[in-house]
Parts: structure tokens; sequence; C-alpha cells
């Protein structure tokens, strides 16, 4: 579907405080990122050894060798379905194996063959599927090439920059020197003094310290770095989290951008210092061609991108096209990763549509959450006891304000101890449970993966006893300081320890839990107030492996282990809702994800937008921000300004931060009361398209709130937008003034504005009015979107309540749209249990077709009410239904804005039928 709701926010401009940067690294402070930077651009000492070159059904390999050090790599290649490159280099013979990473990809992705086009003593020429497209392997210096006819997609190590820093054996630095003249006399070749050269220890490579902390590296330096050429693309997106704009900058005179899970407190905006997740998609865009790099290690890693247009004006750009320069645009970026192997999947497009279908082939799509995780979520660290979580659920009620979960952060718990109670304020918390499930309501309460160290702790004597925290490096139980005082992290990386976790949800386990009762982790980078850059020490130990090369898969095993548990207390009936902080490529399959400790400022409203809109660029759809601002107190138009863009987004939350004044929405007076209602109701009206998005991004992988350049692809005028976004068939605009200039595209659709039913036509640079009361949001010409208008206290109590169909008409005069039900909640939808139904108008007859006969589903929903927008008047309207029944539909004209509106055709959303305008 594409898509037609496009909002626009209203917000001012103000400055931001920063955070203590001191607490975290720069490139400089990284050894290994210092170390390989320091490597300049040039030939690589990297050749192909041809003779080398083996060639099957499935996969090309051959061998690399370093001419300074004489190392021996493996390069395999492969080619997989859908139009994806899989490039892969090891050590050919490993001191012991380098970590590759685990779980994230759904399955093992099939190959398709390859096939050799030519071969001589420069290199080889493999096919990818067809004559255009194919890739080249040049020997000396080893380089790839991926083409299509005459033009080359993308190139890797044409600048040289492959490192691949093999493991060895730390020399003794105890030698007599007796030992040592022998040894030096005994170097037998110039390769071998080359390798002695390299090894000659510099700081950081063994061991390196930062602030107070020490990282000991028992097998040296290991990192790994490769350089990507992108010829023609001056755009490049994704590689979140970072509180940055959507457009990725280039990184020349700065620090590259860092993807380290790390608890950042009060983060900076406009900054490319990492964040709470890290997953290393990115995706070139230009106006021919949509392609995407997913560099699976999750290992700390930094991204360098440099553009040979970087720094020209406008003018500059101007004046090359002018003149007739032959310049040709490019990007290149660089990865550098601490430890693990090269592993990457080059995702070919060539639509954006395409790499996202390509991305979810390979890591899977979001998952579908129950339809009340859509609606608006009340949340605060803390609600005090039961009896402030009974107030603020009235006050919901008394204030005709609609909400689904109200939550319940650490200090609900007994003294920190995560599955617990604190038995003074949550004396009975079933019985606060029962209470809101009477309402049709739902809670979620924190679990985090900090474990207090407590011998009359049952978790911690579980944990203990089966041996399933990690490890310090001397081998004992790793402890680390976070909210209970003395903390252990269990390790997830465990399946085994995953499982026992997975089994604390059952409600015989969790005390006092109940099916209304879902789950938020926090804190799960993992954060360590006392560790290395508030984080566990690199040097700690996972089984085999030492944390530094699985610290970005820490929060995705969490939210992975307690989704599952969810499932598995309902017998896998009940789909599960789970927010994450810490994520990584993958996370999407395990519910949602918001961006952290915000402040209460027009910049984190603003930069809230492309932190969304870049995470679902790479498969997170489910995303949101903590509306007003988690820490400080907002203004009250920067409150309700946020609340009208929280509604549009797809995880909808408010929530403060413990020291801020209470912020229920009714707490500022009636008129903005008044505004904030008008907000999340028009968030309830709009419900089942929300969910008929979530379930297109779980069947197809396409992101719910996405850039316009997705759906523009061939608009340059739509590439660096970040203030404009679409849902699905919906567009928002985002700033405050007291005129918005919006960019309609230079595309010739028509737009509707929701509210108003005004028609503006595209291709166009339009200045609208904003007023405190405007949130500015239009549907495209050609569309047809489902509301429900009778909004109630939650989503569950509207399951059964009538839709109205908005019509958008374009210059065609015809629209289509979905309609989406199902029970809202279990996974009956896998068993085929739902509707599915297309509806489409053309030659003034609106039809509803079903889309999935083999699926079989019932509801008592009806249809109340259609609305046409850019309609003409008909002399009378017939309805026809499945059974060959006919009747006159009662109708309104205004033909000042073009709307026709039927009134009670009354039929049910499930049925055949149609409507014609005569």
């Amino acid at each position: 579907m594409a898509p037609v709701l496009m909002l626009w926010l209203v917000m001012s401009l103000s400055g931001t405080w920063a955070v203590d940067k001191g607490n975290f690294k720069t490139c400089d402070q990284s050894a290994f990122c210092k170390r390989q930077r320091a490597l300049k651009p040039g030939e690589s000492p990297y050749r192909a050894l041809l003779e080398t070159m083996e060639l099957t059904s499935t996969r090309l390999t051959l061998q690399l060798i370093n001419d300074n050090n004489k190392v021996h790599l493996l390069l395999e290649l492969y080619r997989l379905q859908g139009n994806i490159t899989r490039v892969k280099i090891n050590e050919l013979k490993p001191l012991k194996p380098r970590y590759e990473v685990p779980d994230v990809l759904i399955r093992e992705p099939s190959t398709e063959p390859l096939s050799l086009l030519s071969q001589d003593e420069n290199g080889v020429v493999l096919s990818l599927g067809s004559e255009s497209q194919r890739v080249i392997v040049s020997a000396r210096p080893f380089r790839l090439d991926i083409m299509e006819g005459r033009d080359v997609l993308m190139s890797l190590n044409s600048r040289g920059l492959l490192a691949f820093e093999q493991l060895r054996m730390r020399k003794d630095t105890q030698v007599d020197p007796e030992g040592e003249k022998k040894e030096e006399a005994d170097l037998a070749n110039q390769a071998e003094k080359a390798k002695e050269e390299e090894e000659k220890v510099e700081d950081g490579m063994w061991e390196e310290t930062f602030k107070s902390h020490s990282d000991s590296k028992p097998n040296g330096p290991s990192a790994i770095s490769l350089d990507f050429s992108l010829p023609g693309v001056e755009h490049v997106y994704g590689i979140p989290e970072h509180a940055d704009t959507l457009r990725l900058k280039t990184t020349d005179n700065g620090d590259p951008y860092r993807l380290y899970n790390l608890d950042v407190f009060q983060y900076e905006l406009y900054n490319p210092m990492a964040l709470y997740g890290a997953v290393p998609v990115m995706l070139a865009h230009n106006a021919q061609r949509t392609t995407g790099i997913f560099w699976l290690n999750a290992a700390e890693t930094w991204v360098d991108i440099s553009s040979n247009t970087a720094g020209k004006t406008v003018f500059g750009k101007m004046l090359d096209y002018v003149q007739g320069s032959s310049e040709t645009p490019q990007t290149d970026v660089r990865w550098i990763s601490e430890s693990g192997i090269i592993d990457v999947f080059i995702m070919l497009g060539p639509t954006p549509k395409d790499v996202f279908s390509q991305y979810a082939s390979l890591t899977g799509t979001q998952s579908f959450p129950p339809e009340a995780a859509v609606g608006y979520h009340q949340c605060r660290w803390n609600y005090n006891d039961q009896e402030d979580v009974t107030s603020v659920d009235a006050g919901f009620d008394e204030h005709n304000i609609p909400y689904d979960y109200i939550w319940l952060d650490i200090e609900h718990t007994d003294g920190k101890r995560y599955f617990t109670w604190d038995p003074h304020k949550f004396a009975t918390p079933k019985e606060m449970l029962q209470g809101l499930m009477d309402k049709k309501r739902k809670m979620v309460a924190i679990v985090d993966p900090h474990i207090k160290v407590d011998s009359n702790y049952k978790i911690h004597n579980e944990i203990r006893n089966r041996a399933f925290y990690i490890k310090n490096k001397d081998g004992g139980d790793y402890e680390g300081w976070c909210w209970p005082g003395s903390a252990g992290y269990p390790d997830f990386t465990r399946a085994d320890m995953r499982d026992w976790w997975a089994s604390m949800f059952a409600y015989d386990q969790y005390e006092g839990s109940m099916e209304n009762l879902y789950t938020w982790n926090d804190m799960n980078e993992p954060s360590v107030f006392n560790g290395p850059e508030v984080t566990m020490h690199k040097d700690a130990v996972h089984g085999a492996w030492e944390h530094r090369d699985v610290h970005n898969l820490y929060g995705f095993y969490v939210q992975m282990a307690t989704a599952q548990g969810l499932i598995r207390r309902s017998g896998g009936v009940e789909r599960p809702f789970v927010l994450t902080r810490a994520f990584f490529a993958g996370s999407q399959r395990y519910g949602a994800v918001w961006t952290g400790d915000n402040a209460a400022e027009w910049d984190h409203l603003k930069i809230s937008i492309p932190m969304c809109l870049s995470l679902g660029l790479v498969g997170i759809s489910f995303c949101g921000a903590d509306v007003g601002g988690f820490f400080k107190s907002p203004s009250t138009e920067l409150l309700v300004r946020w609340y009208q863009t929280g509604a549009y987004q797809p995880f909808f939350r408010a929530h403060a931060h413990l020291d801020t004044p209470r912020r229920e929405p009714w707490l500022f007076g009636p008129e903005n009361t008044a505004l904030i209602r008008e907000a999340v109701r028009q968030r309830y009206t709009l419900l089942p398209y929300w969910y008929q998005q979530f379930y297109h991004s779980h069947r197809t992988g396409q992101p719910i709130m996405r850039p316009l350049w997705v759906e523009y692809p061939q608009d340059p005028a739509t590439f660096a937008l970040d203030d404009e976004f679409l849902i699905g068939k919906m567009a928002q605009d985002d700033k405050h003034f007291t005129f918005r200039k919006l960019i309609l595209t230079c595309v010739p659709q028509v737009w509707f504005d929701v509210h108003t039913f005004q028609k503006h036509n595209g291709a166009q640079n339009l200045y609208i009015p904003v007023t405190i009361s405007s949130i500015p949001v239009f549907q495209r010409g050609g569309s047809i979107i489902p509301r429900k208008s009778r909004v109630r206290r939650s989503s569950t109590c509207m399951m059964q309540d009538p839709y109205t169909l908005y019509v958008a008409l374009n210059p065609q005069r015809t629209a289509e749209g979905e309609l989406y039900i199902d029970d809202g909640h279990t996974f009956n939808y896998e068993k085929k249990e739902f509707i599915h139904r297309k509806l489409f108008f053309a030659n003034n007859m609106l039809s509803s077709e079903n889309l999935a006969p083999d699926a079989q589903f019932s509801t008592r929903s009806w249809f109340e009410r259609i609305v046409i927008l850019g309609a003409s008047k008909p002399s009378k309207v017939t309805l026809k239904t499945a059974d060959g029944q006919e009747s006159q539909l009662e109708f309104d004209f205004d033909a000042s804005m073009s709307v026709l509106t039927l009134r009670k055709p009354s039929m049910n959303a499930g049925l055949d039928w149609n409507v014609m305008l005569q």
C-alpha cells in the first residue's frame, strides 16, 4: 500500500543542555578506533590469491593475503535470494574461533547459484543472476565491485581500508637479554621482521584504561575494518540510535557515528555519540536506486562517512551543473568493529520497498502487537501506590480521555527486586489489576536485567545456583552497581538462561501477575553505574566469549526472553507486549522501543521524528518518544504540542521523571485538557488504520512511520526532509511557526486536510496557518481510510463499534484502501482467523472485496457512515449487498468543499457490498 497520511508537528526551537561527555569515549579514546582510523586511504596491502578460488553452486571462496605480514584470510561470497549479496571475511586459521553473531538472522539465508563469466590473472567476474548484474573480484590489490550494466552500484575496499587484526599470543615481556639477542639473530626473513614490527605493543593493544577502568585484552588487538564506496549517492540513512538528523552527516572533521549500547544520561542532540541501541544497517538512496548495507557485528562499532560533495554550497553545485562538471557524487562509508569477523549483507534494492523486504528476509519483521498496545499509554516514575493508580485511572474517566495501559516503574517492587511488589504500597496487586481489567484496561510493570545480590531473594538465588550470571575475568560472578545497589547480571546469551527467565513470567512464579500485566525492559544496555562508560567491563565473560564480542546483543536477548515468557504464560495463545530500551538488528521481532531519557525541550520533541524515522528504515517500526519529555518540566504549550505529535507516532506513551511535577493530562487547565483530549481521541479514531499498518509491517517489513522519499523516491526535494513524514497513506508535518511551509512533493497528487477537508494540490510549497489547536494532518487523494468515531475509555471497549470510511479521490476520481480486523490480542490470525478486505472506488462505485477468501472470522462491526472527499453531487446513491438486496442511501453534499456524506449504510464490515453513485 502506498502511504497517504502525512502529519505536520508544530513546535518552536530552543537550546538544549548537554550530557557529560567525559563519561563516554571519543574515537581517540577508543584504542582500536584510533588505531584503525589512523590508516589512510591508499593501496591496500591485501591481494586475492586467485589460485585458491573454489566456486560451487552456492558460494565462492578464495584466500586473501596481507603482503605486509603474510597473514591469510578466507573470503566467502554468496548470492542470496531476493537480490542480496553476502560477503564474509575471517582468518583462514585463527588462533581460536572468532565470534560470529547468532540468533539475529531468522534462518540461514537461502542461496542462489553463482556462475563464472570470466577469469584472468587480474581477477574474476561472476554473474549475480542476470547478464546485467555481476560482481568483479580484482586480485591486486583486492577489491570487489558490484555492477549493473556499466554502472558500479557499490565497491568494497576501493579505498584500501580493509584491515583485519589477527588473533595472536602476547610475547613474554620478561625475556632475558641473551634470549632476546638470540631471537633477533634467528629472524629468518623480511616477512617475519614485518610481523615483529607490527606486534610492537602500542597503547591499548593488549590493555587500555579509560578513567579509572582497566580493560584487559587476553586476545590482543582484534579489530576489523572495511570501506564501501557508493557512486552517485549523496544521501545515506540509518545506523540508529543517534539523536541526529535523518540524513547522516559526513564525519571527516569529527568523530565517526558510534554503535555501542549505552545508558546516556541526558543525551545531547545532533551528535554521533552512541545511545541505547545499535542497528548496523545503512541505506543509500538517489533518484535511481536504493541500496543497503547490513554489517552483522555485535561489538563496539564506529562508522565513518565522507562525500566528495560535502561542504559544497548550493551555488557550487549549480556552478558544477552549468559548467558541465563531470564529477559524479560519491559517498564513502567505513565500518570499524573491535572484534568478530566481517559479515556483511549488501541489499541491492532497487527500490526502497525492495530493501525493506530484503532486510526483513534476513532479520524478520515487526512483531504484531495486541491492538491495545497501539493505543495511549500513561506512565510515570513512579505512581506511588495502588490508590494512586486507582486515582489516575479514575481521572481519565472523569475527563473523558481514553487510555489502554498504565505503567509502573522501579518503585513498585520490593526493594528493587524484580518480579516482586512492594508489600506496603502494592499489597494486593491482583485486586489492582482486576480493577483495570474490569474497565478493559491493562498495566505494564518494569522488569530490569540487573538482579539484586540478596540471599533472601529467590530470583538471585536461582540464578546463582544455576551459574547463570555473567562472570568477571577471574571467573567469579560479575557484580556492578545499579538501582538495587550491588547487582548481578544474568547471561542472556545462554539459551538455557533465557528459557529459565521466560519461565519466571508464569502466573505461579510471578506472584500477583495476571493476563493484563505486560513488561518493560529498561537498563538493558546493560547499565552498570560503576562500570566503564556506565556499562559492563569488556573483559567480562559469557561462556567462551568476552563481553566485548556480544555487547550490543545483550538488550536484544533480554527482550527476546521476556517476550517468550509472556507468550509461554498463556500457553502460546496471547501476543506479548514488551518495551525495550536497548536493541539490535532483529529486535523488531520482540516488541517496541522508545528513544530513552529525553528532556522537556522543543528540540527533543523535534528530534523524536528523525530518531523514529531512522528506526523504521531498519525494521523497528514500533517506536515513540516520552511525551512531554522525561527530564525537566514542559511548558503547557510544549506538552500540548508533544501530545499532538505523539498521537501520530507508532508508540504513544507519556512518561516523566520522579522529580518532575505531576503532569496528568487534566492538570493544566480546562482549555489545555481539551486540546490534549482531542489529540488522544484522534489517535483512537484512527486505531483501525494504525492496526492495519502494523499488520502490513508485520507481513512485509515495510516501515509504518516513513520519510517522504520512501514513497517519492525520485523527488530530490524529499531526500533530506525529516520534519514531514508518512503513516501509511496519511502525512504529518512538524514545526512551530505562525505559518508553516509544507512541501507536497513534486508528484502531482492531491492532499486533503483530515480536519477541514480542504483540498490542496501537490507539486507545490504550501504555507499553512498554524494555531495551538492545529494538528496538520493530510490524507492523500486516491486513498480510503477507516476510522471509528465512537471513542470509548479503551480500545477494547471499541472492538465491535462501527466504522466510518473516508474516501479521498484523486484527479482520476479513484481511490483504494484496506480494512483488517481480527480478535486484537491472540495469535489466531496465524490460523487464518481474520478479515482482510480491499476497499476501492472507481467509475462512481465504492466496493468492498475479500482479500483473504480462505480466512474465517466474524465481526459485529458495521459501516455507519461514508465520507467522500473531492466528490460531485449524485442524484441518488444505491447500496447493493452480497445477497443481492438493493436500497437507497441518504446523503448530504457540501458543494463548497465537494464533500459527500452517506448516512447509515449499515453494511457489516466483513461482507461484500458496493455503493453506486448516480
